[in-house]
């Protein structure tokens, strides 16, 4: 049993749609500061990386897919480009709702979009909360232009294996402990940590976004391999 605003939901690994939405709506109200208290700040670089890999130019159209309350998609407008902020929880974009870009109810495996609508599309940290990976994959690819990126930014595996242990061990038991404490709905950040140690690495999530047809896939590891931000561009016509 949840109250009315979520709070208290988690999904599981089974990730159905429902119920991470759900989850959610319920982290909304406080989704920006726990994401920073939790990265220790790291998140802000994280952000500034992802605008970087997708080397975007004031004439852009630029998709921000599970934008969340769009704080992702405020630092991609700083490229100058026009960025569209999307996600499945509404409870997100009406947290966000002061933040002054365009923004879209959207399914990640059903988008509201035409063909080849953007020159470039992202996702951060919200691949891994969709149940069908590779469709969703497939969706990026055909909202994109040819000859468009398509940026990931996930959290991933630690590439050296003291700093691995460490870090999980952070993830199965710090971090559910410090969200009781700042998030609106702890319980989330439990499914949080279970769906990261079951996330594929750097090279098992390149390999699948190659399989959706983007070519050139490589990655860059942020604070020691904890995020991996991947970019794939669609081959021209």
């Amino acid at each position: 049993m949840t109250d009315d605003t979520g709070a208290g939901t988690r999904a599981t690994l089974d990730k159905d749609p429902a119920e991470v939405a759900e989850m959610f709506d319920g982290v909304a109200r406080r989704y920006d500061l726990t994401n920073t208290v939790l990265s220790f700040g790291q998140d802000r670089l994280w952000r500034r990386a992802t605008r970087a890999m997708l080397e975007l130019k004031p004439r852009d159209v630029v998709l921000d897919l599970a934008a969340g309350t769009a704080v992702s998609t405020v630092e991609l407008s700083v490229s100058g480009a026009t960025c569209v902020a999307a996600d499945f929880s509404l409870g997100m974009l009406r947290a966000g709702a002061d933040r002054t870009v365009p923004k879209v109810a959207a399914d990640a495996l059903h988008l509201p979009f035409a063909d080849a609508s953007f020159d470039a599309a992202t996702i951060s940290f919200g691949l891994r909360n969709v149940n069908d990976v590779d469709h969703a994959l497939r969706e990026l690819y055909r909202v994109v232009k040819p000859g468009g990126r398509v940026v990931i930014c996930e959290f991933s595996t630690p590439t050296l294996a003291a700093f691995r242990t460490v870090y999980m061990e952070y993830l199965m038991r710090a971090l559910p402990a410090v969200a009781t404490r700042v998030s609106s709905n702890p319980s989330a950040y439990v499914y949080l940590a279970e769906s990261i140690r079951a996330w594929p690495d750097q090279a098992g999530l390149a390999e699948r976004i190659a399989a959706a047809g983007f070519a050139d896939v490589r990655w860059r590891n942020q604070t020691g391999g904890i995020v991996a931000i991947h970019r794939g561009e669609k081959p021209r016509a």
